[in-house]
């Protein structure tokens, strides 16, 4: 199992109209690094879903439903897609300061990487993160 977190402007999409859509695909992805991490993206995979811009704060958890296929949002073949449904919301989000201040959590891509909106985690960063916020998940 792999761990991730993506990233979303809440004014494009937010956590509670991804609970609400109750699934989606992630579309619209034009960076190949994050476009590289959605096509190894596996079924079962969890990811922390963060609000960019506005809050920046990790609000709820999803996971991977159905791997990497072709971006319905273009015709070029280059871009792909993932479909995920919301597992939980955090019971306390996590911020962007919160994470910069966890020594553990200095390299990963959300502090190093700040504009890559699909980045990978390890199981201890994803634990570090889910304790932060006072969430549980099996698996992690």
């Amino acid at each position: 199992m792999n761990y991730w977190l993506v990233k979303q402007e809440p004014s494009k999409y937010s956590w509670e109209q991804f609970v609400q859509d109750k699934e989606t695909y992630w579309d619209g992805v034009r960076n190949y690094q994050a476009r590289n991490n959605l096509k190894i993206m596996q079924k079962g995979d969890h990811v922390l879903f963060y609000h960019s811009v506005v809050g920046k704060e990790v609000v709820g958890v999803a996971k991977v439903t159905k791997e990497a296929y072709p971006d319905p949002s273009t015709d070029d073949d280059r871009w792909v897609v993932v479909d995920l449904k919301p597992v939980v919301a955090m019971k306390n989000t996590v911020t962007l300061e919160d994470i910069k201040s966890h020594p553990a959590l200095q390299s990963i891509a959300l502090v190093k990487q700040s504009r890559l909106s699909v980045s990978p985690l390890t199981k201890k960063e994803i634990k570090i993160i889910l304790d932060m916020g006072n969430t549980k998940i099996k698996g992690v």
